[in-house]
């Protein structure tokens, strides 16, 4: 046995040498330093349990609900069951809005921003290379919003090189404008990719993009070279009242699929929004119009079929807005939502090809943000779930 100790103390003394090159020292065994490091660490553990069990005498102290709260468990990810009648809401959701820089799209961004402040709004602004003329850049938007409302400061050109920097400070005039809620993306509708990019986390759409200035194409009402060259040269591109309308029909689908598959849902929650808000054209709103890509009327009851046909699980509405005229149709009208039949819609298309017979009609009027108010309360109104309906303010008797 006395072998063993000796054996054993020299391994001990060699695991305990010095590193470094250092004199070895060594390592003796001492019972009382041991019993010495056990004592210490009984009494730190002493010390420990007599602090938790202040702490418990704490918490017992204060609010029993304390106690609860400390023990509470996150909710499962699995949804649970939601009324039926659940009231559809915007708050807390995220909105695209497509054409954003247009008259129409702007007002819609800037009725969402001051009406519903817990919504995020993203606005989808038209973008075809860098510095193209195609480009149509955020002027539109940017003062409509009031983002160009601040205070801006700039020193005299003969000033020092500091007091020439430009300054524009927000004032609290604005803090009601909520522009906080506002992201602005750049988009080519006719790019599915850039579509699925941009829908990413959106709840619903409302779709103001649009080829026609009125009832033309923009490259030929604005005489605008580039767009006119990008038609000529690239005919096959596509049209954003089609194919457009098509990608981000898509993007939204598939990005809803995702979304209740991370979620564990099989159905949306009840209390969603509307998922898709089509702006389109009244029939008698404006003349029809030939173009190389079918015309204007046609289009527009195409991309109309085509979203409630091709679609059917996405909430949708196609809203035929009546003539635009800001002049002479009053802002703040009640708007109404009549539903367009089918006869209504073969009508127009049979007589879009060929000469009409002269004939009194009924032309329904809106002013356009009285029409931007009726795009963004159709998320709201499940009446309006799958149809199509005809939206306006004023009406007038018109010869054709």
């Amino acid at each position: 046995s006395s072998v063993g100790v000796s054996a054993f103390s020299t391994t001990l003394q060699q695991q305990c040498a010095a590193p470094f090159g250092r004199r070895h020292r060594t390592c003796r065994l001492s019972s009382t330093a041991d019993d010495d490091n056990l004592s210490k660490a009984d009494r730190l553990a002493q010390q420990a349990e007599k602090l938790r069990q202040q702490i418990r005498d704490m918490e017992a102290s204060l609010d029993p609900n304390r106690n609860a709260a400390r023990n509470f468990q996150p909710p499962s990810t699995q949804p649970q069951d939601e009324p039926e009648n659940a009231e559809m809401t915007l708050q807390g959701k995220r909105i695209l809005v497509t054409g954003a820089n247009g008259r129409l799209g702007s007002m819609v961004c800037r009725y969402l921003l001051r009406n519903h402040p817990q919504t995020q709004v993203v606005a989808a602004v038209h973008y075809v290379g860098e510095e193209s003329f195609t480009s149509r850049g955020y002027g539109r938007l940017s003062y409509e919003v009031g983002a160009e409302d601040g205070v801006g400061t700039i020193g005299p050109a003969w000033s020092s090189s500091d007091e020439r920097t430009a300054s524009f400070q927000y004032t609290d005039a604005m803090k009601d404008y909520n522009l906080q809620n506002l992201r602005l993306v750049e988009c080519e509708l006719l790019d599915p990719v850039q579509c699925q990019s941009i829908v990413e986390g959106c709840d619903a759409v409302i779709w103001c993009a649009t080829d026609f200035n009125g009832n033309q194409p923009r490259a030929i009402s604005g005489l605008n070279m580039a767009f006119l060259f990008r038609a000529v040269t690239v005919p096959d591109k596509g049209r954003v009242e089609i194919e457009g309308l098509q990608n981000m029909l898509g993007a939204l689908k598939q990005e809803r699929l995702e979304r209740m598959r991370r979620q564990g849902r099989t159905t949306p929650p009840a209390n969603d929004p509307i998922n898709f808000v089509l702006v389109s054209t009244d029939p008698e709103a404006l003349a029809d119009f030939e173009t190389p890509f079918g015309n204007f009327i046609g289009l527009k009851r195409q991309g109309e079929t085509m979203m409630q046909q091709d679609f059917p699980s996405l909430k949708s509405v196609a809203l035929q807005m009546g003539r635009y005229d800001d002049n002479f149709v009053e802002e703040g009208l009640p708007i109404s939502f009549d539903t367009a039949t089918n006869s209504q819609n073969e009508d127009a298309e049979a007589e879009s090809g060929s000469s009409r017979t002269p004939t009194t009609v009924v032309q329904r009027k809106i002013n356009r943000r009285d029409a931007a108010r009726a795009a963004v309360e159709a998320l709201t109104k499940p009446e309006l779930l799958d149809q199509t309906v005809q939206v306006y303010t004023a009406t007038k008797n018109q010869r054709r």
